[in-house]
């Protein structure tokens, strides 16, 4: 087959493979902007001078300071994950439809492979037209936005760009993961003439291995603290805590979004067990026959209160500190001093990335939710046909929305929280002296007179243990949930036009 005839293959469909077209390149495009904003965070040269030299010509302390840079860029590039989960339910859209097309043209002649490069083609089509306009709205944004202030500093680095290599990298190694990424997912499927696909059967669900995953997870985090006590001055064991801390992250995030569907499938075994109701009984029985839905579905959404986990026991850690350092001031005798709001201000940076990243996820839930109605739109018709009412069957996608979400959020939840105190989980303040001044600004400021007046002060060390976050913790699950009830409310939406009787024959 000619590569014309393949682009002119991959382009042709439905309204619906246009639609999967469109947003699996607009998931690039938003994942090439939070990919090259974090490149230009790390292409921001050290000025010249000592360790503690910042690049003035910033207005923010995130940019401005060398040592928060590597956060930074780092929060950012945590922002193309709910992103990719994006891609990745995007791809599934409209799923049997696609099967019935590469099967007429298996009929027609083609081979597996070339059905497989027609699709990995439109993937890498569709991935490399967002990653070229992503790269074309970064290009135009950074010189729109490129307006010093009054003092000549910039609110962002739009004075530097990343080298031609990382943005190559960018922009032509996102449609390249992309066509892996589909091609490892149609490894196990072989596309008949007739139009059906081969998967191996699953006889048993999920065990609860996933778990060691998130123990491993925590562990690493909690050998990161004694480890940088431990290795402080060994410049060749440098690349120990960096790898503690992505391995341990890795692992955790995995290993909820796999355990995710050991949870789908124990809990339509209770459902199962215990419901009386055909609502619950059809939900169960789902469940348990595909527990992995509950992992692809959710995946984004958890990747994301994990990271909000943490950053909430950062805040709590932060702000205790804050607390203590205010109080130690105060019993010195010190108005207004030790207090340094710099953290909690960056941490509510931190807190709308998260939302940024929640409200993707949420994206994600509409287009696999609906993606997953219509894909059993045939079954949903007959179930109608034969009298079961649609008010049953939407409780049903209710149930077997909300049922493996619950738990699969407080888990999330739970470990972000766990990987967050890992690093620290208490927090001490004073221990050292500082010199006062009684007397006024003018004989303060009177190096003849100032040590007449001035007495030294010798704070006491105080630690306090640094709270669980519940309260902020209760607002992310309910966020969340929140997200969930969306999505439920959307799919039903589409659940009705789905159970039209029409469906029995034009499916």
């Amino acid at each position: 087959m000619r590569p014309a005839t393949l682009v002119r293959l991959a382009l042709a469909g439905t309204r619906t493979d246009t639609a999967r077209v469109v947003l699996t390149a607009l998931s690039a495009l938003l994942a090439t902007l939070a990919g090259l904003a974090a490149l230009t965070v790390l292409a921001i040269e050290k000025p010249a001078g000592d360790a503690w030299a910042q690049s003035e010509q910033y207005h923010n302390a995130l940019l401005r300071e060398p040592g928060l840079r590597g956060g930074t860029a780092f929060a950012l590039l945590m922002l193309m994950i709910p992103v990719l989960a994006l891609a990745g339910q995007c791809a599934r859209l409209g799923a049997p439809a696609r099967d019935r097309r590469l099967a007429a043209l298996r009929l027609a002649g083609a081979t597996p492979g070339q059905v497989t490069r027609l699709v990995v083609l439109e993937t890498g089509v569709a991935a490399l037209l967002g990653t070229l306009v992503g790269l074309g709205v970064y290009l135009v944004g950074r010189d729109l936005l490129h307006r010093p202030d009054a003092r000549g500093q910039l609110i962002l680095p739009t004075d530097v760009l990343p080298s031609p290599g990382a943005l190559a990298g960018v922009v032509l190694g996102l449609p390249v993961v992309a066509a892996l990424a589909t091609a490892l997912m149609l490894r196990t499927v072989t596309m008949s003439p007739l139009g059906v696909s081969r998967k191996a059967a699953r006889e048993r669900g999920p065990g609860p291995w996933a778990g060691l995953l998130i123990g491993f997870g925590v562990a690493s985090f909690a050998l990161i603290r004694p480890a940088v006590y431990r290795f402080d001055d060994s410049e060749e064991l440098a690349w120990l805590v960096p790898l503690l801390f992505a391995v341990g992250a890795f692992a955790a995030m995995i290993g909820v979004v796999i355990g995710t569907g050991w949870i789908s499938y124990n809990c339509g075994r209770l459902l199962r067990r215990h419901a009386r109701r055909p609502a619950a009984l059809l939900a169960a029985g789902r469940l348990m026959a595909d527990p992995w839905a509950g992992s692809r579905t959710f995946a984004a959404l958890l990747a994301a209160l994990i990271f909000g986990g943490g950053a909430a026991a950062q805040r709590a850690y932060f702000a205790t500190k804050d607390q203590l350092d205010r109080e130690q001031s105060r019993l010195a005798g010190v108005d207004g001093g030790g207090a340094n709001p710099f953290y909690l201000s960056t941490m509510d940076l931190v807190d709308g990335a998260i939302a940024v990243a929640i409200l993707i996820a949420t994206g994600g839930l509409i287009v696999a939710l609906v993606e997953g109605i219509v894909a059993r739109r045939r079954a949903y018709a007959a179930l109608v046909a034969t009298g079961v009412p649609r008010a049953t069957l939407s409780r049903s996608v209710a149930w077997q929305a909300l049922v493996p979400a619950v738990p699969a959020i407080l888990l999330a939840l739970t470990v972000g929280t766990l990987l967050g105190r890992g690093l620290v989980t208490e927090v001490s303040a004073g221990g050292g002296s500082t010199s006062i001044c009684e007397a006024t600004a003018a004989l303060c400021d009177d190096p003849a007179t100032r040590e007449q007046y001035t007495r030294i002060v010798h704070i006491p060390e105080v630690q306090r243990v640094v709270p669980v976050p519940l309260e902020h913790l209760v607002w992310l699950g309910a966020g969340a949930l929140a997200a969930v009830l969306v999505t439920v409310g959307v799919g039903l939406l589409f659940l009705r036009v789905s159970t039209a009787l029409d469906e029995l024959r034009t499916t």
